[in-house]
């Protein structure tokens, strides 16, 4: 079998969808004109991921307010905020040029999703002619919805936590339900977790072992053949070409990360400084039985953050190289982050989003051709 490949899951917005976004909430347009810039963003990035080659494509989250906050609000603005939530809650990250994205703030209960990954996906399924799958967000992020320090009022913590893994363990059903192959969960705060930041007061409460056991409690929820096609993504964070967490190492999360009994994960790789030694991390700490069910390492072999476009052949080096510590038969190809986890996002390095949207799917095609080369080399 071939090196597979996969993308995380975003893509940059047009800019005419990004226009349409900041229209709905100075409510210069209603849904139904905002819905069709989305459903258009949409068709226009499942035909040109099915133009790359991939086996399985997506729409590029066009109609999510970001990665973490579709099952909560419309736009990250917060317009169609979910009930029980206020918007003044815990920063998620801090990003190295000095931005920082936010979460709403829990204010009582029952915590219920608003939308599901797979009210979008059943909108764009008509659209592919190729096998689709879905990312979803984790329910390690979702926590810090609520307050850091007490409890709600007649809703205590652990009440929160069990209703969070009954909704994330819906979001994956229903994925698959809805006709998904594979599904994603976005694990960015991971590392995070593993960085004392003293602006975000969460990242210093040593949460990285509460995440994992927070994500196995869904995970456990589906059985070894479901979890061959659950997938785990990790990251230093992506949004307006800046990381979050990129001066953490790896050997502070990979012991814990593949402690979650999912069947893949989807590593970012291409921008670390020393690819090699992560490369013996990975394959130290993965496992070849999770519960049943072996675990994939898709490698990043594109940098979203980065215009330059990987060769083919660039990306097929490090392939083969990550396959002297990985075991082939357990080796896959992606990119390092989505490409636009939020849908606003200002891309400085690249100059446009439109242009960023561009370099994206050429990113892509090079991804596919590099396994394609890296296969044929390692006799797979």
């Amino acid at each position: 079998m071939p090196i597979p490949t996969e993308n995380v899951g975003s893509l940059p917005r047009p800019v005419k969808l990004q226009e349409a976004i900041q229209a709905y909430d100075n409510g210069k347009i209603g849904q139904d004109e905002l819905k069709k810039e989305q459903d258009a963003a949409c068709r226009d990035s499942i035909e040109r991921m099915e133009q790359t080659g991939q086996w399985i494509v997506s729409d590029g989250e066009q109609r999510a307010s970001s990665f973490a906050t579709y099952p909560l609000t419309d736009t990250l603005a917060g317009t169609g905020l979910a009930d029980n939530l206020a918007a003044d809650g815990q920063y998620f990250a801090i990003f190295d040029d000095g931005h920082h994205r936010q979460l709403p703030r829990l204010t009582r209960g029952p915590f219920r999703y608003k939308t599901y990954a797979a009210d979008y996906l059943k909108q764009s399924l008509p659209m592919a002619s190729k096998p689709m799958k879905q990312a979803v967000i984790a329910p390690s992020m979702l926590s810090l919805l609520y307050p850091l320090e007490g409890e709600i009022d007649g809703y205590s913590r652990q009440d929160f936590y069990d209703d969070l893994v009954d909704e994330c363990e819906k979001d994956i059903r229903q994925c698959f339900q809805a006709g998904a192959k594979r599904v994603s969960i976005d694990f960015t705060e991971g590392r995070l977790a593993c960085r004392n930041d003293p602006n975000n007061p969460w990242t210093g409460r040593n949460m990285l072992d509460f995440f994992i056991e927070l994500n196995n409690r869904v995970l456990d929820r589906f059985s070894a053949e479901e979890r061959v096609n659950i997938g785990i993504h990790t990251c230093p964070g992506g949004d307006c070409d800046s990381t979050h967490s990129g001066d953490v190492d790896y050997k502070e999360l990979l012991p814990s990360m593949f402690k979650m009994n999912a069947g893949y994960f989807l590593m970012q790789l291409a921008s670390e400084k020393d690819k090699e030694y992560v490369y013996g991390l990975v394959g130290e700490y993965s496992r070849d039985d999770a519960e049943g069910v072996p675990q994939v390492c898709f490698i990043g072999v594109c940098d979203p953050l980065n215009p330059e476009v990987e060769t083919p052949e660039q990306i097929s080096q490090a392939l083969q190289t990550a396959a002297k510590y990985i075991p082939k038969e357990r080796l896959g190809a992606t990119d390092d982050c989505g490409f636009s986890p939020f849908s606003i996002d200002a891309k400085p390095k690249h100059g446009s989003a439109d242009f960023a949207r561009d370099i994206a799917f050429q990113k892509i095609t090079a991804r596919v051709q590099g396994a394609e080369q890296a296969s044929k080399a390692l006799g797979m």
